[in-house]
């Protein structure tokens, strides 16, 4: 339990990202998160190659990851790429940080708390009102920055990918880089093609 407490404490310090923006959006301004988060993003596919390819076996691997990231793409890793891929997604087809940075919080807040909850739980699936609660807690993310449709949306989203990991061609697809993806995608539509 102990590494599991770490492993989401851990999560949550990526919520760090986008609330300095919106702390101090002059100095952190969301070009700095872009190449911020490019510079993670560089770091950790040097990691993860040199972990899966040339064995690089730190402790704190063993202590962070779990029994199926022995030979995929880490949690961490995926991580970074999901936060990337919607920090950078801002400007393109009207997607906006209004949107990008709720879908962090959800990956960064919801995720952990939902992860915490799950884990007390001895079932290998999720429990409905875990979910429920990522479900809330994502939506109440969302909704100072969005409005109320988009934020269900992306709350709906976030819920999703949080209780469904498929397997693609042998990967695990985590969680970690669905949450803020589908979140973005599913408050972008919300935004775009729903009535205030």
């Amino acid at each position: 339990m102990a590494d599991e407490v770490a492993r989401r404490l851990v999560h949550a310090t990526g919520s760090a990202v986008p609330l300095c923006h919106l702390l101090v959006p002059d100095l952190v301004t969301w070009r700095v998160v872009q190449w911020f988060l490019a510079c993670c993003l560089l770091v950790v596919v040097v990691l993860e190659y040199l972990r899966l390819s040339v064995g690089l076996d730190w402790a704190i691997y063993d202590r962070l990851t779990r029994e199926y990231e022995q030979d995929n793409p880490a949690g961490y890793a995926l991580y970074i790429v999901g936060m990337a891929l919607v920090a950078f997604a801002v400007g393109i087809g009207g997607m906006t940080t209004s949107v990008a940075v709720p879908a962090m919080l959800m990956l960064a807040i919801g995720d952990p708390i939902s992860g915490l909850l799950g884990s007390a739980s001895a079932s290998a699936v999720k429990q409905t009102w875990v979910l429920l609660v990522m479900f809330g807690v994502c939506t109440l993310l969302a909704s100072p920055f969005v409005p109320p449709a988009a934020a269900v949306l992306g709350g709906a989203a976030a819920t999703f990918a949080d209780g469904v990991k498929p397997t693609i061609a042998g990967y695990v697809v985590d969680d970690n880089f669905s949450i803020p993806v589908l979140g973005a995608a599913a408050m972008w539509v919300g935004v775009a093609l729903l009535p205030v």
